[in-house]
């Protein structure tokens, strides 16, 4: 993850359950807990991140 710039998103909360993301690398998108950064990254191709962030705008996921 050497050069991974990592950021939160604007509506996280101050409770510190966040997670990171990196979108900078290429050909990968990292994620990691805000609680445990050296805990571990998950990685995801670009169009799979992209399609899960366009899932959680439109509803997807609500309960």
């Amino acid at each position: 993850m050497s050069g991974a710039k990592w950021h939160k998103s604007r509506r996280s909360g101050a409770e510190g359950n966040c997670v990171e993301v990196a979108d900078n690398l290429p050909h990968v998108v990292a994620v990691r807990d805000t609680k445990d950064r050296d805990g571990g990254t998950l990685t995801f191709s670009p169009e799979v991140w992209s399609a899960f962030v366009s899932d959680v705008k439109t509803g997807k996921f609500d309960i």
